[in-house]
């Protein structure tokens, strides 16, 4: 069977950098992942253009700019805040939900600095401003059930389960 609308895909695969560091990777079918293809927002679209007629087997390679992956750094996502905001065992790391000033559009900030005073918090996701590799094997292609369709995304072993 081919990868084409209305199927789910399972992959094994690695995210590099540039650099070619392993950034993340499902390293055996156990951890693979799996997606609703066909525009459902599974998976990166420039990677789901790349694999559309692919078969089990196949492996893809696909270079993405950041406005294809985590989208561009934007400094103005990076707030600097009294620290008597945050509780007391907050450290670098920890994660927080906000929104930026003049919008209720939440987004999960990181703390990367503290001061006695001052907490630095990051809007952007941390590979955003990367161009990354993104590598593949498909394992498994098979139709979508009607369940799947009617909520968007693949269940079971490798997908969502409710």
């Amino acid at each position: 069977m081919q990868v084409a609308k209305n199927t789910i895909v399972t992959l094994t695969y690695q995210l590099k950098n540039l650099a070619g560091e392993v950034l993340e990777e499902s390293s055996n079918n156990e951890e693979a992942i799996s997606y609703l293809h066909g525009g459902y927002d599974g998976i990166f679209p420039t990677v789901e253009e790349a694999l559309e007629g692919r078969q089990v087997g196949d492996n893809v390679q696909v270079t993405m700019e950041p406005e294809y992956a985590f989208g561009e750094y934007d400094a103005e996502l990076v707030r600097v805040e009294p620290r008597n905001l945050f509780p007391m065992e907050v450290v670098v790391g920890m994660q927080f939900e906000g929104a930026p000033e003049g919008t209720d559009e939440y987004l999960l900030y990181t703390v990367t600095d503290m001061t006695e005073d001052t907490v630095v918090v990051d809007g952007n996701h941390p590979l955003a401003g990367q161009t990354l590799r993104f590598e593949c094997q498909v394992i498994d292609v098979r139709p979508a059930t009607a369940d799947e369709l009617s909520h968007g995304h693949a269940h079971g072993e490798h997908g969502h389960v409710h």
